[in-house]
């Protein structure tokens, strides 16, 4: 039903367009706190309407023959940013049964730690037996003086998402001490192995799935000075090499967004750094003309086949290029 439509706006060759799609997490079972995160069963129904709908390309294949204007019709491309182990143990099979690749771009110093200073908060507001928190107690400002009852996964999500947009935009050490602080206020331990070691990454690689840059400690890169920035990038790539032993040609900016988390001097540093592409968290589908170090990618957040079709195609739509 919904093929032709896809084959209607993504044809293929001149008029080929390139759909993204962008994960980060797929858990084993549904997450009461999070429920529209992906989880197994229904990654795997996705996995199953993208084959359906699409021609799934690797995102090297897939930028280059956007730029030479040899893109199959309906092309679409997978990818995963931060480098979680559930995309090694429950992405990768399901990716598999499916015959599908997707590109997992990883951020470096986290590779066989305890997770990002967001997760330390997730957790730790999810795990903490505190009955209630307030701003105050974790030294944040709140001229209304608040005090939540954490009785509920509504409740305790209110309370992580407060906090960690509290702290996004700190600079990286302060934030980093501020997730310290709320783990030592919640009484609970620190994720373990929640994120991937450098053998996951090597059998993702061995399995025919792409491995792509992002950055060492995930910065806002909009907030650091051009030498921090071109080691972030230059050192996670490195790093993934060694694990590899093969050139890493691919990039996705931290969090993603033009002109808030990353700056067009950031992404002139990507290209000098001699990356082929880069991909953003800016919504929208790829034409020939679109920068291929400022690549949008989009994902429905629908959980059935009709609404995820339809959103995945109005953002073909909305974004097509203008006569």
């Amino acid at each position: 039903m919904l093929k032709p439509l896809f084959q209607g706006l993504s044809s293929g060759g001149e008029r080929g367009r390139l759909s993204i799609l962008i994960f980060h997490r797929v858990s084993r079972q549904a997450d009461p706190i999070f429920p529209e995160e992906m989880d197994a069963r229904r990654f795997d129904a996705v996995c199953g309407w993208l084959r359906a709908w699409g021609n799934i390309l690797p995102l090297d294949e897939a930028v280059r023959r956007l730029s030479d204007r040899s893109l199959p019709p309906r092309a679409m491309s997978i990818t995963f940013d931060d480098g979680y182990a559930d995309n090694h143990d429950q992405a990768l099979p399901i990716l598999q049964r499916h015959g599908l690749t997707a590109t997992f771009f990883i951020a470096t110093g986290f590779l066989g730690g305890h997770g990002m200073w967001n997760d330390m908060i997730v957790e730790a507001i999810r795990s903490t037996q505190r009955p209630q928190w307030s701003p105050a107690d974790l030294g944040l400002p709140d001229p209304m003086q608040r005090t939540i009852t954490l009785d509920s996964p509504q409740s305790r999500r209110g309370a992580i998402e407060a906090v960690i947009g509290a702290a996004k935009y700190f600079p990286h050490d302060q934030r980093r001490a501020f997730a310290e602080r709320v783990m030592a206020w919640s009484g609970a331990k620190s994720p373990q192995q929640l994120m991937m070691n450098p053998d996951q990454v090597r059998r993702l690689h061995q399995a025919g799935m792409q491995i792509g840059a992002h950055t060492v400690s995930h910065p806002i890169l909009a907030l650091l000075d051009a030498t921090s920035v071109r080691a972030e990038i230059a050192d996670s790539r490195a790093t993934l090499e060694a694990i590899l032993d093969q050139p890493v040609t691919l990039f996705a900016y931290p969090n993603g967004r033009p002109g808030e988390d990353y700056l067009p001097a950031t992404a002139a540093i990507v290209r000098e750094l001699g990356f082929s592409a880069a991909v953003t968290t800016a919504w929208g589908g790829a034409h020939s003309g679109t920068d291929r170090f400022e690549i949008p990618r989009f994902t429905p957040w629908d959980r059935t086949r009709l609404r995820f079709g339809g959103r995945l195609l109005a953002n073909l739509w909305t974004s097509r290029p203008q006569a």
